[in-house]
């Protein structure tokens, strides 16, 4: 289930949106709702504790939101890549563009904490740990989606 809540800059910052809509997603059987909404995945999150279910947070550790509500969440690891961009530059190796930086280069990854221990079980996490070290490996290929609409 997929739902956008717009593509203007205010869609980025609409908690009542989002809820509304996560809502429909966990009466329409969804468990656990993903979001990448910006301000407007507080709603998301919000709603998963209204309806019992779990949300799961993105950019930064969004798991004390609403404690035992948020599964995870999904963090982009800047200080990695501002240590990675002070390093280059301190050792004259910096170059301007983007960064790529995925689990190989700890760029990104996920929250565990009290906030949300409770909901992982030692056999979801061997699992994670798994897929991780696989990726990392490369035995785990993670498609790139967003450079292939770009061609």
């Amino acid at each position: 289930l997929a739902n956008m809540t717009g593509d203007t800059p205010s869609a980025w910052n609409a908690p009542a949106r989002g809820k509304e809509l996560a809502i429909g997603q966990f009466d329409r059987g969804a468990d656990v709702v993903y979001h990448a909404a910006g301000g407007t995945g507080r709603g998301v999150l919000e709603a998963a504790k209204d309806k019992g279910k779990l949300g799961i947070g993105v950019d930064s550790n969004q798991n004390g939101l609403f404690p035992g509500s948020v599964l995870t969440s999904m963090l982009k690891r800047v200080d990695v890549a501002v240590y990675e961009a002070f390093t280059s530059a301190k050792n004259g190796t910096w170059k301007a563009g983007p960064l790529d930086l995925g689990l190989k280069e700890q760029g990104v990854g996920w929250a565990l904490d009290d906030n949300n221990q409770k909901l992982v079980t030692p056999e979801m996490k061997a699992k994670l740990e798994e897929a991780e070290k696989a990726i990392v490996s490369g035995r785990l290929e993670v498609k790139d989606y967003y450079s292939t609409q770009k061609k």
